[in-house]
């Protein structure tokens, strides 16, 4: 059996909420009121999003072997202060 991984990204949204989605899956978003929820969310989302690929006979996307990173700069290496 296959397993299949895609990475999610949740993201804190207005009205104190959550938007979470799926950069292989164009169109793969949802919401919710904590992380949790949002991730429970997303799994319905994406089983979804591949019921409706398999449906019309397309290939299941697969997350590359990328890289993503979070930098974090202080405002002097940012030149905001001298």
């Amino acid at each position: 059996m296959k397993n299949f991984t895609f990475r999610v990204i949740i993201e804190p949204d207005e009205n104190n909420s959550f938007h979470g989605f799926v950069p292989a899956l164009p169109g793969c978003h949802t919401w919710g009121y904590s992380i949790e929820e949002t991730k429970r969310n997303l799994q319905e989302a994406i089983k979804c999003h591949i019921q409706g690929l398999l449906k019309d006979k397309q290939i299941i996307p697969e997350t590359d072997q990328g890289m993503e990173l979070i930098q974090t700069f202080s405002e002097k290496e940012l030149a905001l202060v001298r």
